[in-house]
């Protein structure tokens, strides 16, 4: 047991509890973006209900996935606020469900489309409530590869199942505090804040500071148009926009989405889907060091650790595809580069959780005021997702015209562009208060 901020002694393991539910859900919305990776051959092949598949519907089928999250951006924020935290989660559920239903009686690569673009919705509102309920049910201070061995359609059904999971053992989890106050109701807050923080937990004093900060938030909103004029409000979005478009300019669902045919076409003999399952397990591992060292190192210095690494991945990656596309070793030597895709996939997608993937969502939350935060992450959000669908839709074209090589090269380039933008410009925001950093964006001294 440790002590609180407050000095009383509490219990933490119902709030691991719940994140790990969040957790779950999260899993299952990630499974979208991963759902194509392994069974692109598959598909071409006729190997999924029979339907007549191109290369013109498999780069489609990639990216209407962010289509679907692009979408839900705006409409998942005003849910969370008129539904609550927890009942748009379930409804997420509802419509992850339903896009898997589409995908599994799919007859045609139209119902694929349009399967993909729902799931999309439900997969991309995760990326948005899972951080909130998150961080409002915690203390202030502190997946994806089973197509191995399976045929592409049981494979999509187990896929579907992760979200009923998910509903099912989430629907024991409460409200958020922060959103039952919101709503005047502080005897569910304090219900729940027993509940999350054990008996002994002195939870007057933290309903009394989430009062505060909801008066505070109350009090303090101005126009949208006055806002917009502020210095410390244009950093905030030229900060927040960039990332977000650095964030997908550096390839990461290209790779996601055809992690398989990455490793097919770079003529290893690696197995694709044992290789997979690697990158898989190893990114777990890395979201979790991620979690610990968020508020240890900082969010500029992960965000550089991060893009590093994945701009050196990259390279790897770029290098093999150059010696393998351009013929420039003998085919024993290439065989024995063999483990080149697979270390390059490893360092570029382990290090993406580490800070990339992460901290661009984190940073509107931190850095805009409140009265346009929601409407500013909604929008940044969307872009991102705008970002994503342009690059997922069109990698396979800019790989015919230029080369993986050079693709690869290009990505690379771009994740060590966004490790200078973290170094000069992004401001660091741990441990400072929302009033410190917005002295720091107006570029006040002190």
């Amino acid at each position: 047991m440790l002590k609180n901020p407050f000095g009383i002694k509490r219990r933490q393991l119902p709030q691991y509890i719940a994140a790990l539910t969040v957790c779950l859900g999260s899993v299952a919305s990630g499974t979208v973006l991963g759902w194509t990776g392994n069974i692109i051959e598959e598909l071409k092949n006729k190997k999924f209900n029979d339907i007549e598949i191109d290369d013109f519907d498999i780069k489609w089928i990639g990216s209407c996935a962010t289509l679907g999250a692009m979408i839900v951006c705006f409409p998942i924020g005003i849910m969370c606020e008129k539904l609550g935290r927890k009942a748009s989660m379930l409804v997420l559920t509802v419509v992850l469900i339903g896009g898997w239903l589409v995908i599994i009686f799919a007859n045609s690569a139209v119902m694929i489309y349009i399967g993909r673009i729902i799931t999309g919705m439900g997969g991309g509102g995760f990326f948005i409530t899972a951080p909130l309920y998150a961080s409002e049910i915690a203390e202030k201070r502190n997946s994806r590869r089973i197509s191995y061995v399976a045929h592409p359609e049981i494979y999509t059904i187990i896929l579907a199942v992760l979200p009923l999971v998910f509903a099912i053992t989430f629907l024991f989890q409460p409200e958020t505090p922060v959103y039952s106050m919101e709503q005047g109701r502080e005897a569910d807050a304090r219900n729940t804040l027993i509940r999350l923080r054990g008996d002994s937990y002195d939870v007057d004093a933290e309903l009394k500071e989430i009062k505060k900060a909801i008066q505070e938030d109350r009090e303090s909103k101005i126009s949208f148009k006055e806002s917009m004029k502020k210095r410390s409000t244009k950093k905030a979005a030229m900060v927040c926009f960039t990332l977000m478009f650095l964030q997908q300019a550096g390839g990461i669902n290209a790779v996601i989405f055809y992690i398989g045919n990455i490793f097919e076409s770079s003529g290893t003999d690696l197995d694709p889907k044992v290789s997979t399952i690697i990158v898989g397990v190893t990114q777990v591992i890395a979201t979790y060091v991620s979690s610990l060292t968020l508020d240890r190192l900082g969010r500029r210095v992960l965000l550089m650790i991060s893009n590093t690494f994945m701009a050196i991945g990259l390279i790897i990656l770029g290098i093999f595809y150059t010696l393998s596309e351009r013929w420039l070793v003998p085919p024993h030597t290439l065989m024995s580069l063999g483990f080149m895709p697979l270390l390059g996939l490893l360092m570029n997608m382990v290090a993406f959780p580490l800070g990339c993937g992460l901290i661009p969502w984190m940073l509107p939350a931190e850095l805009f005021p409140p009265e346009i935060k929601g409407l500013a992450a909604a929008a940044a959000g969307t872009f991102n997702w705008f970002i994503a669908f342009l690059i997922t839709n069109f990698y396979f074209d800019i790989k015919e015209a230029i080369g993986g090589d050079t693709t690869f090269y290009i990505f690379s380039v771009v994740c060590a562009i966004t490790a200078l933008f973290a170094l000069l410009v992004v401001p660091e925001t741990k441990g400072k208060s929302f009033y410190q950093i917005q002295k720091e964006l107006s570029g006040e001294k002190g």
